[in-house]
C-alpha cells in the first residue's frame, strides 16, 4: 500500500511549489491578481471615490442646512412665542384698562343718575309745595267766605238786623276775621 500512496504522489502535476503546498496559489496567479487587484482598485479610486466623497459632502451639507434650518426655525418659534406671551401681556394690560374705564363710567352713570333723581325728587317737591300752598289760599279763601257768611248770619241773629249790604258785611266779616287771627298770633 504504501507503494501506491507513492505512486500516486509521483504522478502529481506540480504547481510551481513542489507539490506539497495545494492551498498556496501558483506565483503567475498570485502576480496577475495583484495586477488585477491594483487596477480595480485605481479605477475605484479614480471614478467612484470621488463620486461618493461628493455625495457624502452633498448629504453632510444637506443634514447641516437641515439642523441649521430647525435651529433658524427653532429660533423663529421661540421669537414668536415671546412676541404672543407679550402681546398676551398687553391684551391683559388692556383688558384691566377696560375694565377700570367701564367701573369709572359705571360709577359717573350712577353720579348722573342720582343727580337726575335728586333734580327730579326736588322739582316733584317744589310742585308739591306749590299745590299744597295754591290749595291752602284756596281753602283760606273758601274758608274766610264760609267763615264770614256764618259770622254775618249770626251777628244777624244776635243784633237783629239784617246785614244783607255785601259791603258792610264784608267789612264785618274782615273785622272780626282780623281779630281772630291777631288773638291766635297773641295766643302763639
Amino acid at each position: 500500500m504504501n507503494g501506491l500512496i507513492l505512486a500516486a504522489s509521483t504522478t502529481q502535476e506540480d504547481n510551481g511549489w513542489g507539490g506539497k503546498l495545494p492551498i498556496i496559489p501558483h506565483p503567475a496567479e498570485l502576480i496577475i491578481g495583484l495586477v488585477f487587484f491594483a487596477v480595480v482598485y485605481w479605477a475605484v479610486a479614480k471614478y467612484f471615490v470621488p463620486q461618493f466623497e461628493a455625495m457624502y459632502a452633498e448629504r453632510t451639507a444637506t443634514i447641516e442646512g437641515g439642523i441649521e434650518k430647525a435651529r433658524e426655525a427653532q429660533a423663529e418659534a421661540a421669537a414668536a412665542l415671546e412676541q404672543y406671551r407679550a402681546q398676551l401681556a398687553d391684551a391683559r394690560g388692556e383688558a384691566t384698562r377696560i375694565r377700570e374705564d367701564a367701573r369709572a363710567q359705571g360709577a359717573q352713570i350712577i353720579a348722573e343718575m342720582r343727580e337726575q333723581a335728586q333734580a327730579e325728587a326736588d322739582r316733584i317737591k317744589s310742585s308739591a309745595q306749590q299745590q299744597v300752598t295754591a290749595e291752602r289760599q284756596q281753602a283760606m279763601v273758601q274758608l274766610r267766605t264760609d267763615v264770614g257768611k256764618l259770622a254775618t248770619d249770626l251777628a244777624s241773629r244776635i243784633v237783629g238786623e239784617a246785614l244783607e249790604d255785601s259791603a258792610r258785611r264784608s267789612r264785618v266779616v274782615d273785622r272780626f276775621l282780623d281779630e281772630l287771627e291777631a288773638s291766635e298770633a297773641v295766643v302763639s
